[in-house]
């Protein structure tokens, strides 16, 4: 099969399409036909050699997958040859073929496109677990999402809007603050011309945002938590700004606050086959109907996957990138 190599650490043009063998399901795995793979941050990070796989897990790069079950595993029963899938997966996505765990697979929805399917699977279940789980957002209250126009951002918006829930939005420009807004969100801030922390208690006011999801660190570790509202949570879900700040405190206790985060790459088998079990029980409904869909922003042929990351790292897309097969 073709799949895209990472010749060595370093930009786009290390990833190289070269021949591998098709891999074979494991016990409880199904082998994917890939129609569409989701390109991501954490994709970007492994290429410059900044996040390596975990034991086990397939070097080639690539998240979340969507495709034609074509084989099973030993003891697979969950779906049957033929049925289409998105799944989230270790690694080995930017490939014609890959396993994944049936348990971390689900079924994709009548209304959306295999290159729709292959964008929701590391997004929605990186955002249902920080937003929902980790940051127990509830009907009600104000979420604030640093990113707003990212693939993660697009989709924290829709959901948390589908649960009752206010959005505000930070983004790098008019262009992605109106789409966040088309999106549903209910304030959309510049961060490159507006102050997010005055802007975000303005929009709430004073009383602050009582979830913040971020994936920006370094400075803003601060700002959250004087943007953030009595006993809010802070989610930390990734650091494009820097892993360290130096933080007064003072603040986290006076407010009660919560700081907490996630990976999910490494994580137990278990505990994404959870995720799976809630976004089955609580989104799928959502996308079924055509309440929740991602918002999609360009696709690439799969050989042309260092053209998909450049366009990544450029920060000028909004919504999701996918390579195609």
């Amino acid at each position: 099969m073709t799949a895209i190599g990472i010749a060595k650490p370093g930009g786009p043009d290390v990833l190289v399409p070269e021949q591998r063998p098709v891999p074979t399901p494991r016990k409880h795995e199904i082998l994917i036909k890939v129609a569409a793979a989701g390109v991501n941050r954490p994709d970007v990070a492994q290429r410059t050699g900044n996040y390596p796989p975990p034991p086990g897990a397939s070097d080639i790069p690539g998240l979340e997958i969507a495709g034609e079950v074509v084989a099973l595993g030993d003891g697979a029963t969950k779906f049957k040859p033929g049925d289409k899938v998105m799944a989230l997966v270790a690694g080995g996505g930017y490939a014609q073929y890959c396993t994944a765990h049936e348990l971390h697979a689900l079924a994709v929805p009548a209304p959306l496109s295999m290159s729709e399917a292959a964008a929701i699977p590391e997004t929605f279940f990186t955002v249902w677990h920080n937003v929902f789980e980790r940051g127990r957002l509830e009907a009600g209250e104000t979420l604030l999402i640093h990113g707003g126009s990212s693939g993660i951002g697009t989709t924290a918006i829709q959901l948390a809007k589908a649960f009752g829930a206010k959005v505000i939005v930070s983004a790098g420009s008019k262009e992605k603050c109106d789409a966040c807004l088309k999106l549903g969100a209910d304030h959309a801030i510049d961060y490159k011309t507006e102050d997010f922390v005055a802007q975000t208690k303005a929009a709430t006011s004073g009383a602050g945002a009582n979830v913040i999801l971020d994936m920006v660190g370094g400075d803003y570790i601060e700002r959250n938590y004087e943007a953030a509202a009595i006993e809010g949570r802070i989610v930390q879900i990734a650091f494009l700004g820097s892993p360290r700040a130096n933080v007064d405190f003072r603040r986290l206790m006076l407010k009660r606050l919560t700081h907490t985060g996630s990976t999910l790459r490494a994580r137990a088998i278990e505990d994404k086959a959870a995720i799976a079990r809630a976004l089955e029980a609580k989104v799928m409904p959502l996308l079924r109907n055509g309440k929740v869909k991602p918002l999609m922003d360009s696709t690439y042929p799969l050989a042309k996957a260092s053209e998909a990351h450049a366009r990544m790292e450029s920060s000028h897309h909004i919504g999701k990138i996918v390579l195609t097969t």
